[in-house]
């Protein structure tokens, strides 16, 4: 199975690279799913609705989220009716929405996608590594789903890292997301699970993690708060990561960051 992962759309820029970019990747790696993290779709805070829909119609099949899910407020209600946009898993019970999803392709072969939410500088949720771990006993890669994909939005390096390690040879993939910078480790652990710390984000790149720079600057070198943050708006960068499996283990084969647009070094997988 073949499967795309974008990282985290940050504003007006991302989703406009992502529409560009979207249609040449389709082509050229003829992906099974594409899922894609949108909690900045709507200028850096949340997704709408209309956001989400545009999304799908480019042929995305799957939207995790983060710590910004919540940013919208038409997100409480509209994530209960719309069951491919998920939030973190580790909620607590009762929180609307899902943190996970089973999507079946056309040749009836099954993906689970698992959004969780790291606690080491970030909110404190419930454990993500039994959220998790609880998720995938349900659908044992292989057997019940052929493709596990576990989107981990956390701020330490290592807290995703333990992730990955933890469920190796029970995921396909585990992608960090949340800060915006694409690491430079993408890899297949020992157990074939692929892995890569961050995935980076889909926006500009000329800014301070996807935001204008004056402000942030602002608040670095004044400790004073301007204005709000408003999301750089330049030509953007679509980073991501490409994943191929075996169909009968559903473990990965091959692991390809992806990278294309106006900024970083392109990279694209052969």
């Amino acid at each position: 199975m073949k499967v795309v992962y974008l990282g985290d759309i940050m504003g007006r820029s991302g989703r406009k690279i992502v529409a560009e970019k979207l249609p040449e990747i389709k082509e050229r790696l003829k992906p099974d799913f594409i899922v894609v993290n949108g909690e900045n779709a709507a200028a850096g805070f949340g997704i709408t609705s209309k956001i989400v829909k545009e999304l799908f119609e480019m042929g995305v099949d799957v939207i995790s989220t983060g710590n910004h899910v919540w940013d919208q407020k038409e997100t409480k209600t509209y994530i209960n009716t719309e069951k491919r946009l998920i939030r973190p898993i580790n909620f607590p019970a009762g929180t609307s929405g899902k943190g996970s999803i089973v999507v079946e392709d056309t040749r009836g072969r099954r993906m689970l996608v698992v959004n969780a939410m790291g606690r080491v500088f970030m909110d404190a949720l419930d454990d993500p590594f039994k959220a998790v771990d609880e998720e995938l006993k349900k659908y044992p890669l292989g057997s019940s789903v052929k493709f596990v994909l576990v989107d981990i939005h956390a701020e330490a390096t290592s807290e995703k890292m333990a992730m990955g390690q933890f469920l190796d040879g029970r995921a396909s993939l585990v992608v960090g997301t949340h800060s915006h910078v694409p690491t430079a480790d993408a890899q297949i652990f020992d157990g074939g699970t692929a892995y890569q710390t961050d995935a980076g984000m889909c926006g500009d790149y000329d800014s301070v993690i996807g935001m204008d720079k004056a402000e942030p600057i602002n608040r670095f070198t004044k400790k004073v708060r301007g204005d709000r943050y408003t999301p750089a708006n330049g030509d953007g960068t679509l980073c991501g990561v490409f994943v191929e499996t075996d169909d009968k283990t559903g473990l990965a084969k091959r692991i390809d960051p992806i990278r294309m647009g106006a900024r970083l070094h392109e990279t694209f997988p052969n």
